[in-house]
């Protein structure tokens, strides 16, 4: 039979059914080599099952809770009314809104405070991860990891180190780490670690959480946090100086306990006293009034972030049964035989025209 290339002017069905059946013959009469590539690969597939560790999947689901701005923003027309504003103690910081919170948790400075967090009494993280991927012998010719010491303070670190965190952080933002909203719809965030060390990944995923809640915590309420204590701070200032006019007022007034009405100048010590004594009286008012929206507004911004599911053991496991190791290897490499057949097949007959 002769072959005509498949880019002819020309295809009928009947050239096309003839050309089936011929290749069908052709794969058919090698059979035997076919055979082989299928032991071969059901030979594969069951080492692969057998020898591939288990990838382990930590999860933790958490709802993202936004500052509660409603209540708020209804005391601030009300006490707009007074002449109070409160613009400077309102407002959320737009850095957890949206997918931002996702590239804080995939940031080299989370991952890297994670990673030289403790993972038990002994080890830290990234030391439990260096043992379980064998980096020290992989990477023995570039550097020495028995060497260093991660447990002193990171300011502390040498540029060896900090090359070595950069890298085991991209390791795990690429490899390991998965940050997504299961509907886009939805507050809701699910941070995954897969490993093949099982511990890892829940001490990891756990570990990882916390430090993006408190990071969290500290940003959204460092505004208001700081507006409290100075406050705060002008409260009791105030507050003292009340206090010192009042006892001042008092002395004044023991002094001449029965002043004559037709003196006005023996009077007028109490009366500037007097004065200050409301004029301190309004300012703590104000300041309290203040205060107290201010703790309202605090209060309202914690908690951040709400778990829904965090990892417990049993993690979910996920690796390949045997009979699919073998299955799938059996295909693959049948299906990778029969294309090498068929190249070959077409380089010898174009080769041979």
């Amino acid at each position: 039979m002769s072959e005509k290339h498949i880019l002819d002017d020309k295809l009928t069905l009947k050239e096309l059914v003839l050309r089936m059946r011929w290749w069908i013959s052709y794969f058919w009469e090698k059979w035997r080599t076919i055979a082989v590539w299928a032991v071969v690969g059901f030979v594969l597939g069951g080492m692969v099952s057998v020898l591939k560790k288990p990838v382990y999947l930590a999860a933790t689901s958490f709802v993202l809770e936004e500052a509660d701005n409603g209540g708020l923003g209804q005391m601030s027309g009300l006490a707009s009314l007074v002449g109070v504003n409160l613009g400077s103690l309102g407002g959320s910081s737009g850095l957890f809104q949206g997918d931002n919170i996702i590239e804080l948790y995939r940031s080299n400075n989370m991952i890297g405070k994670t990673l030289l967090s403790p993972f038990d009494q002994e080890k830290l993280l990234i030391e439990r991860y260096i043992a379980f991927n064998e980096l020290d012998q992989k990477w023995r010719k570039a550097v020495d990891l028995s060497a260093l010491d991660f447990r002193k303070s990171r300011e502390d670190f040498s540029v060896t180190q900090d090359s070595v965190m950069r890298e085991v952080s991209r390791l795990i933002r690429e490899n390991h780490l998965s940050v997504s909203k299961p509907d886009r719809k939805l507050s809701i965030i699910q941070v995954n670690i897969s490993s093949k060390d099982e511990a890892f990944a829940k001490v990891f995923n756990e570990t990882l959480v916390e430090n993006v809640n408190n990071f969290y915590f500290e940003t959204k309420t460092k505004k208001t946090s700081e507006n409290l204590n100075i406050l705060q701070v002008q409260a009791d200032s105030v507050r003292r100086i009340l206090d010192r006019n009042l006892e001042e007022l008092a002395a004044l007034s023991d002094r001449t306990p029965s002043p004559n009405p037709l003196l006005q100048a023996g009077n007028i010590a109490v009366r500037k006293k007097q004065i200050d004594v409301q004029s301190s009286s309004a300012i703590y008012a104000e300041i309290v009034k203040n205060l107290e929206i201010a703790k309202v507004n605090q209060r309202n911004n914690t908690p951040l972030i709400q778990i829904i599911d965090g990892p417990r053991y049993p993690l979910d496991r996920f690796d390949i049964s045997l009979l699919k190791g073998v299955v799938l290897g059996a295909f693959f490499a049948v299906f990778l035989g029969i294309i090498i057949l068929y190249l070959r097949e077409v380089y010898r007959r174009d080769y041979a025209s």
